[in-house]
């Protein structure tokens, strides 16, 4: 155990000694730091560490009970036991009111009266310091969750207000298009407007399962070795025609970037895309957007550059943060759940990358820098990103003859479905509920089966369980897909437990939908653009 550090405050050289030879009579190890007068006391107090000040309530010029106001004036916090050779009880209660721990006379003193305080005085100090401590933990605490739950009330409103923007648009053109009053213009840019207010929608909840997914540590990535160039390209394409409708100039330099990298397409076109959608997002008309890509040494550098409206430098340490936005006021001219930059922090990061913003300040412009690993790639290895056909149907094999049931008992969900798949030649009929679909089954049995999950009554568990007792050991288990708004990974480990050959999140691409069936059907998927 360290000896006690002890600062022995006393004007009388004869005092100090007899006080050391108490120390040594209690058998109390000590280090032993003597002070004669005020300002020396109060520096070596300030300075150096002790365990707890033995204190004259005499000294040249002031007393005790001043020295204890000064003492506590100067932050020093540490337990003081005073001395006096009055037995005054006024002097007492006027030191224990300045703060001494404990009070004891001179001409009483002995070594095991000075153990028996010395050792009070630190613990009553001791606990104090926790007590105080204590508070401090949970006064910080109280404030941070109640800065966690402004953040939650102003993301909650946020949400409500990202998602209801996008629904008005789609249920009023909706509406407007059942009426048959449109003319052939209108009607055109009706369809457009829905299209376009759908995918945001869709967006605002991939972000939100995004997060959800990294809060629990269930995002997966699935790496292959890319051209980086295809990627950038791919990217620009998707954004040009945004870029173009704001009139926001795009330069590009990374024709020159034909480098491999090691990574998940779709998740780094998903980083990629959010850089360069913000940065068109928050430069006004006229501005322009940059984008570069180099080889560093052992890594690419991708930089995002915009003539836009800035970062603040208070904002910028919290930009990458969840849920939190620059500008959270209802007047704000742009929209967003404040999501976009933290999962891209997080997708580089799972790639084993960083990423970086800076800022001049408000209206200078940000800058986005992302680092990331170059690949050891062969060049056959290199997987070469095909652009998409606008419906998405393009390319894949016919489903002429092919009968499919679709079951959910959402109308216009099994509506959809019915629409694309016939579209492709497939016979499609549709179930709104599980008793449904096996009654439909025990009368023709279909080629492949499409189900929803949620469904009340029996879910679309139950179904595929019932199903499986249904198959015939000649004709081997029917074909069967979970279509379905449960997306985690738990969710589609769980469907393909329960029997079913494939898993389709919603919202589905058309694209997907007709590969999957056709793959379930035996049908060969030639070429998927």
């Amino acid at each position: 155990m360290n000896p006690l550090r002890i600062l022995l405050v006393d004007d009388d050289e004869v005092d100090r000694l007899s006080v050391k030879r108490l120390f040594r009579q209690a058998g109390i190890d000590a280090e032993i730091r003597e002070c004669a007068e005020r300002s020396a006391a109060l520096a070596a107090a300030r300075s150096e560490a002790f365990d707890c000040i033995l204190l004259d309530y005499h000294l040249p010029g002031t007393d005790g009970v001043e020295l204890l106001r000064e003492l506590h004036n100067s932050g020093v916090s540490l337990p003081v036991v005073a001395l006096t050779g009055q037995g005054d009880e006024e002097v007492a209660v006027a030191l224990m009111k300045a703060g001494a721990a404990d009070y004891m006379n001179k001409n009483a003193l002995s070594a095991e009266r000075l153990e028996r305080s010395l050792r009070y005085a630190v613990a009553l100090h001791r606990a104090e310091e926790e007590r105080r401590q204590l508070l401090e933990r949970e006064h910080q605490a109280r404030l941070e969750a109640q800065a966690a739950n402004r953040a939650k009330d102003e993301f909650l409103a946020t949400l409500s207000h990202e998602l209801r923007t996008p629904l008005n648009a789609i249920m009023g053109w909706s509406k407007l298009l059942a009426s048959g009053h449109l003319d052939e213009a209108t009607t055109k840019r009706a369809i457009a407007i829905i299209d376009r207010n759908t995918r945001l929608q869709a967006q605002l909840i991939e972000d939100l399962l995004d997060i959800s997914r990294i809060v629990t540590g269930k995002l997966r990535l699935e790496f292959r070795a890319v051209a980086l160039r295809n990627i950038l390209e791919a990217v620009l394409d998707a954004v040009r025609p945004t870029a173009d409708a704001r009139h926001v100039a795009i330069d590009d330099d990374h024709r020159d970037c034909n480098e491999a990298i090691l990574c998940d397409p779709a998740r780094l076109q998903q980083v990629l895309w959010n850089l360069l959608s913000n940065a068109i997002k928050f430069t006004p008309e006229g501005g322009r957007v940059s984008l570069s890509a180099a080889r560093d040494n052992g890594t690419i550098v991708v930089t995002v550059r915009d003539t836009g409206s800035g970062i603040d430098p208070e904002f910028l340490p919290h930009v990458f943060d969840r849920f939190r936005q620059q500008d959270t006021a209802t007047t704000r001219r742009h929209g967003g759940l404040g999501l976009g930059l933290s999962i891209v922090r997080h997708l580089v990061e799972l790639h084993g990358g960083t990423v970086a913003a800076a800022s001049d300040g408000l209206g200078k412009g940000a800058t986005f820098t992302l680092t990331l690993p170059v690949a050891p790639a062969r060049t056959n290895d290199i997987v070469m990103l095909q652009s998409q056909e606008e419906d998405g149907l393009t390319g894949l094999p016919s489903l002429a003859g092919v009968r499919v049931l679709v079951v959910d008992n959402e109308p216009d969900a099994c509506a959809l479905i019915a629409a694309l798949l016939e579209r492709l030649g497939a016979e499609v009929s549709t179930a709104g509920s599980a008793a449904e679909a096996l009654e439909s089954i025990r009368r023709s049995r279909p080629d492949v089966l499409l189900s929803d999950i949620a469904m009340p009554g029996e879910d679309g568990y139950d179904l595929i369980r019932q199903v499986r007792a249904l198959d015939d050991p000649q004709m081997g288990p029917l074909p069967a897909a979970a279509l379905t708004a449960f997306a985690n990974a738990s969710d589609r480990a769980r469907t393909l437990l329960a029997g079913y050959q494939a898993h389709l999140p919603k919202p589905v691409e058309a694209a997907e939908l007709g590969a999957v069936v056709a793959a379930l059907a035996g049908r060969t998927v030639k070429s998927v653009r």
